[in-house]
């Protein structure tokens, strides 16, 4: 059958808002034209982020029924290290609240100021949380990530032999570990190979320097691995994600994307020692090392969720349908980076809008009309989220210019879909009228969330 469908049947509905665009634009100019700052009530579609917006199983929900809230020791705790470790391999799990608080909580551990980081490309809050100790984040994209159009099937991988050369001209024990994020969300959702892993392990081990992950979308990176890798496709997408981690000595994890959880998220590591510094420091800021800032019913529904996400059945249908809709797309000359990755669309707008510059923020521009258009919510990742601000007031623009559709897990169906293409297509048929923005207030660090905004005139 050519026909994918949805493994799953649909027990539940919440209805959806329907505005028009004059209503949409009074709210975003109420909102200072930052779509993070708009009421979800106001939102049609909303592809803002994959993050904590999946739809959770009936399987989750009679966990959370059952879920064991002890302060200490919860069973729910126990069932979710051994689904963790059954999945990567390492003993000791270290539950926190969300991504960003494993961040805070590794970076910690094992960052000084002055040190560097690289990576294949950090996001958002992994930079600004090595920012914050004074460390240095440094992005070595592969050469193939440079060309949104092309179908280079592991876009998201590392440039190894760059690696080599900038670790070769600092000084021994100024990277204390280099950080590879599967799949690679700031380069359109591309992932990272078993090969380009184990050609940066390699390296790694020859100059005595810890390798972790950035795995909030691993099973969507092992199931890409499957797909385009010559050889995996006769391996599972449990024993592909299995090799993954099995190349790393620890990772991080927002367990809000491939978790299917609403909140949570894990550090998991081999070093017993550095486990124990972890606890240590979780027990003041997050809580007891078997709940780690998590309820017990969330815990139970992140074991079942970590083990529904690794369905070869979900994972063909997750994958097959967001190509579906970059197909489409590209079929109304919308530029999008290619090829589909598992989580979300990117729309290239510097490719779509070379009238506007990159200071003039593109990205958020498209993003806006995109929502006043047809209510739709997407996310800049640009110049506003990326681009660099000097001490004296200079703006720097970002590498790139995308304006990300994410898809949240079992939420939307094929025809919510087929809207967000109709209404991107019709924005891009009038894409010479779009103008500029500006920023008219910012905060010091992720600007992207709170700043305010104003159409240039």
């Amino acid at each position: 059958m050519r026909t994918i469908i949805e493994p799953f049947k649909i027990r539940a509905v919440e209805p959806i808002r329907m505005s028009t665009p004059e209503r949409r634009r009074t709210t975003l100019e109420e909102a200072g034209w930052n779509l993070f700052r708009v009421p979800a009530d106001e939102v049609t579609i909303d592809l803002l982020t994959d993050s904590g917006t999946s739809a959770m199983s009936a399987a989750q929900w009679a966990g959370i029924m059952i879920g064991d809230e002890s302060y200490a020791g919860s069973r729910s705790f126990f069932r979710f290290e051994a689904t963790i470790a059954s999945i990567t391999g390492y003993p000791h799990v270290i539950p926190v609240h969300q991504g960003r608080a494993g961040e805070r909580l590794l970076f910690s551990a094992l960052c000084r100021p002055g040190q560097i980081v690289f990576g294949n490309t950090h996001f958002d809050t992994t930079r600004a949380n090595l920012e914050a100790l004074g460390v240095e984040a440094v992005d070595l994209p592969c050469p193939a990530a440079l060309d949104t159009g092309s179908n280079d099937p592991f876009k998201g991988n590392l440039d190894v032999a760059a690696l080599e050369q900038r670790l070769s001209e600092i000084e021994r024990g100024r990277c204390p570990f280099v950080l590879v994020t599967v799949t690679n969300n700031s380069l359109g959702g591309q992932p990272v190979s078993l090969a380009n892993l184990r050609a940066t392990r390699a390296l790694c081990n020859r100059l005595g320097i810890p390798l972790l992950l950035d795995a909030a979308r691993f099973a969507e990176n092992a199931y890409l691995i499957k797909l385009r890798e010559p050889g995996e496709d006769r391996n599972s997408a449990r024993a592909i994600a299995r090799a993954m981690f099995s190349l790393a000595d620890g990772c991080l994890v927002s367990a809000k994307k491939d978790g299917f959880g609403n909140m949570g998220g894990f550090v998991a590591v081999r070093d017993a020692a550095l486990a124990a510094q972890l606890r240590t420091s979780l027990v003041l800021t997050e809580g007891f090392p078997t709940y780690g800032g998590l309820a017990g019913r969330d815990l139970e529904a992140l074991a079942i969720g970590l083990d529904e996400v690794l369905d070869e059945d979900y994972l063909k249908y997750r994958t097959a349908s967001t190509a579906y809709v970059g197909r489409a797309l590209l079929e109304r000359d919308v530029p999008i980076v290619c090829p589909p990755g598992g989580h979300a669309i990117y729309v290239d707008a510097a490719r779509l809008l070379p009238h506007i510059p990159p200071l003039a923020l593109p990205g958020q521009a498209l993003a806006c009309e995109l929502f006043i258009y047809g209510g739709i919510r997407a996310c800049e990742l640009g110049t506003l989220m990326f681009g660099r601000r000097a001490p004296g007031g200079t703006e720097y623009p970002a590498p790139r210019e995308l304006v990300r559709l994410a898809i949240p897990r079992r939420v939307y169906t094929q025809s919510h879909m087929d809207y967000v293409v109709e209404a991107l297509g019709d924005v891009a048929s009038e894409r010479h009228k779009l103008r500029g923005m500006r920023i008219v207030e910012q905060p010091p660090l992720l600007r992207h969330f709170t700043a305010r905004l104003e159409p240039l005139s």
